[in-house]
């Protein structure tokens, strides 16, 4: 963005303006600090240290303070707010941020290629790669050279804005010299990232106060932009990459820029705009084998990057070939991703530990020697069941592979028997409850060992947990780490004890001041008022999750009149089968649990169906499940989306279901609803679109 002229005289003029803080111009000081951010944050070459850099700061607040009507938007002053956002409104982008096909070999990427010939009807076609960063999508908008409003992505079609803390991102520039290039309005994309480096030192001061750490850069990035105080989000050090003008206006008799005809010419004059655009990771490639050869270099070089990604972004570098090509209702067909292999990892089996669940499910868990993978040190892998340890020839002492499935969930791929020097042990699956002691026992249709005492301390405190969990009765500020310090405490001992605490105690305890006590009683206090179908899903009926709940909800009044119902009654319902049925059943017609129901009532927790009212929107009578890892979406997000406009979630494949939408590492449900004809499946963006249209639709 500078030329080296200008960066000597920026270098004199820093010199000069730090000896003699007297001869001083505000606009001047301005401009040097907006270049000196530019050389940090985007050429990553600074040029001053950083104590040089807070006494330029220092001035500007100085001379800002004493004449506040000169402060500008685009002071490097404003970009840390003044109060906190209680709320992110929801904002619209001027174009939908569509998702990308994905493809993971070459046989992919040839078929790619063979397409976008075949519609442009050439011989050849030249690629632009670039990294596909692993963060948090951005979308902005600048007009008349200045950044006026910032998204998040949201459902592709609009997103929460979340302006004031990208301003505490020094990589993305306030303003910007489109008027140069004869631009009114540009809105652009881009992704939040937190670099290696940054996740360690944040995660290091975080140790440091005796806090929890955050899992992985993407989920530090990502939770980092809904902060409610922008000045938390600049302490974490974020960065972000652009890498797409998704939509601009010129001022009136300007020429496109010839920068604009290509993609790669794209990232260039966003460069020279002074953000931080892909430069040395991108490469234009003349054709596909080109492209694959660099895809697979890349790969094996993508732990010296500095920061996460998981694949590469391929695109036609042509403009003039993209708008030919088009896209279909939720991807380009100009563009496509190659995702990277799974992380995996080798380390050793030092133990296993066995977990006892609130249903008395014993699950085995391997405790490993920590080891790290895609950015996260991993020490522990759940290892299901009895049967899953037998399957993969499991010992104690084996050398193992461990993957993170997404990129996301850890797992043990298989053990590297050569390895074994005759030290490794088999691992003996217990015959009683590792907590109670009580007989474990196996039903033949299940591959989980259970512990059926219902006095078991370890499924008491996993009950009270489930309980007050985010999708249950949301109990928030009490987690799992409170349950079982109140338990041990002997303050807590059953779930209706949650709603008689003894708060004046619990005041007296290590890290309990007044507002904790307060935030506790008053989010207590909140779920007695929480919707029935939360209270059913609470009481951890065996087999009945969040969607059955719901379910069962909406076929009742009052939570006791399911005393009344007979099995056959019960799988009446939408998407409630057999076996369901006679667990809620069995539930019901145990003393102990409507005893458990009447003193919930009797503390004043809310038994009936509020809200009866049928929603008719534009998926009524339609039925959705969704499987797999969701990427744009929380699965409870996409789920209420389908349930405000009408739709139905159900918990399993059957004939019943009309749409199955599908995400990454989709398993059994899949291969189960191929089967059926009537079934329409349809990946994540589908979804998305078809809920943005037919809101559309429905409000013209």
């Amino acid at each position: 963005m500078y030329t080296k002229d200008q960066i000597q005289a920026f270098q004199i003029a820093t010199k000069n303006f730090i000896d003699n803080p007297q001869d001083i111009n505000l606009e001047n000081l301005k401009k040097l600090l907006k270049f000196h951010e530019y050389q940090y944050y985007v050429a990553a070459e600074p040029l001053i240290s950083d104590y040089e850099y807070d006494v330029l700061y220092q001035q500007l607040i100085a001379l800002e303070g004493a004449s506040p009507h000169l402060i500008t938007t685009d002071s490097p002053s404003q970009r840390v707010g003044n109060s906190l956002n209680n709320n992110f409104e929801t904002v619209p982008h001027l174009v939908p941020m569509l998702s990308l096909e994905n493809s993971y070999n070459a046989e992919d990427l040839n078929d790619f290629d063979r397409k976008a010939k075949e519609g442009a009807q050439l011989d050849s076609i030249k690629y632009c790669v670039e990294p596909k960063f692993d963060g948090a999508s951005i979308s902005l908008i600048y007009e008349n050279d200045m950044l006026v409003r910032a998204s998040t992505r949201g459902d592709g079609v609009a997103g929460e804005e979340i302006t004031q803390n990208i301003k505490q991102i020094r990589s993305i520039p306030l303003s910007v010299p489109l008027s140069q290039y004869g631009i009114q309005q540009m809105e652009i994309r881009g992704e939040v990232i937190m670099s290696k480096k940054s996740f360690s030192d944040f995660n290091d001061k975080l140790k440091a106060k005796q806090q929890a750490t955050l899992a992985n850069p993407r989920n530090a990035a990502a939770g980092s932009l809904r902060m409610k105080d922008p000045k938390e989000v600049g302490e974490r050090n974020l960065d972000a990459f652009i890498y797409h003008i998704s939509f601009y206006t010129l001022k009136e008799g300007a020429a496109i820029p010839e920068q604009l005809k290509t993609h790669s010419g794209s990232l260039e004059l966003l460069w020279n705009m002074g953000f931080r655009s892909p430069q040395k990771e991108r490469k234009v490639i003349s054709n596909i084998e080109g492209v694959i050869q660099f895809c697979n270099d890349f790969e094996s070089s993508r732990d010296n990057l500095p920061y996460e990604i998981d694949g590469l972004v391929i695109k036609i570098n042509d403009f003039a070939l993209q708008e030919k090509l088009g896209m279909t209702s939720h991807h380009p067909r100009w563009a496509i991703a190659y995702k990277f292999k799974a992380r995996q990892a080798t380390t050793i089996l030092e133990n296993v530990e066995f977990q006892v669940g609130r249903t008395g499910a014993v699950t085995p868990v391997a405790k490993l020697k920590a080891v790290a993978i895609g950015g996260v040190t991993v020490s522990s892998i759940s290892m299901h069941n009895e049967e899953y340890i037998r399957e993969k020839d499991l010992r104690l002492g084996d050398t193992v592979i461990i993957e993170r499935a997404g990129d996301v969930i850890p797992q043990i791929v298989h053990s590297i028997a050569s390895l074994r020097n005759g030290t490794q042990q088999i691992i003996s699956f217990p015959t009683t409850c590792p907590v109670c002691e009580y007989i474990l026992e196996k039903e033949e249709t299940e591959a989980v060992w259970r512990c059926n005492n219902p006095n078991c301390t370890a499924q008491i405190v996993e009950r009270m947990i489930h309980f007050v969990s985010k999708d249950a009765m949301d109990i928030k500020s009490f987690g799992d780490a409170n349950i079982r310090k109140f338990y041990e405490l002997g303050l807590l001992k059953n779930i209706p004890e949650i709603y008689n605490l003894d708060f004046e105690n619990i005041g007296r305890l290590e890290g309990f001041g007044k507002k904790s006590v307060d935030n506790l009683k008053i989010a207590i206090d909140a779920s007695k008022s929480q919707p029935l179908y939360r209270l059913i899903y609470a009481l951890g009926i065996r087999f009945v999750g969040e969607t059955t709940a719901k379910t069962i909800a909406s076929h009742i009044e009052h939570i006791l009149d399911l005393q009344h119902f007979s099995i056959e009654q019960l799988q009446s319902f939408e998407d409630v089968g057999v076996k369901v049925a006679s667990s809620i059943h069995h539930y019901f017609s145990q003393e102990k649990n409507i005893a458990l129901i009447k003193e919930l009532d009797a503390l004043g927790l809310n038994m009936i169906q509020t809200n009866t009212t049928a929603v008719d929107g534009n998926l009524s009578g339609l039925n959705f499940l969704f499987t797999g890892t969701l990427t744009q979406l929380k699965r409870s997000d996409a789920e209420a989306m389908v349930e405000a406009r009408g739709g139905h979630i159900l918990s399993g494949v059957s004939s019943k279901l009309n749409y199955l939408v599908v995400g990454e590492d989709a398993g059994s449900k899949l291969e189960k609803a191929k089967k059926i004809a009537s079934i329409k499946i349809i990946t994540e963006a589908d979804f998305i679109w078809q809920i943005y249209l037919s809101n559309k639709n429905s409000t013209q």
